[in-house]
């Protein structure tokens, strides 16, 4: 029971901030392609520098689009949380 009497109190989740950072730009993703290193693999899914350098425009797309729904939701896939560690001889 709440001050007023009521029992039944339900609670409504505001959101007022504004995101710290506007979303991802083509140019901004552009650029960090630019900068990847051209034989390393990429996260536990293994993807090669190489095939997201020479990814076509609507690959780019479509890794972009993926890359600012998580930054929207605020949320990493289950899979991106996983890493793999190699040993070294």
């Amino acid at each position: 029971m709440n001050v007023h009497g009521v029992n039944d109190v339900r609670q409504t989740e505001i959101h007022t901030e504004e995101p710290l950072a506007p979303e991802l730009s083509n140019f901004e993703f552009g650029m960090a392609i630019v900068k990847l290193i051209r034989h390393k693999t990429q996260g536990t899914i293994q993807i090669p520098a190489k095939l997201i350098k020479e990814a076509g425009r609507t690959i780019r797309s479509e890794i972009l689009k993926c890359i600012n729904s998580i930054w929207k939701k605020e949320e990493l896939p289950g899979e991106w949380k996983e890493s793999l560690i190699s040993p070294i001889y």
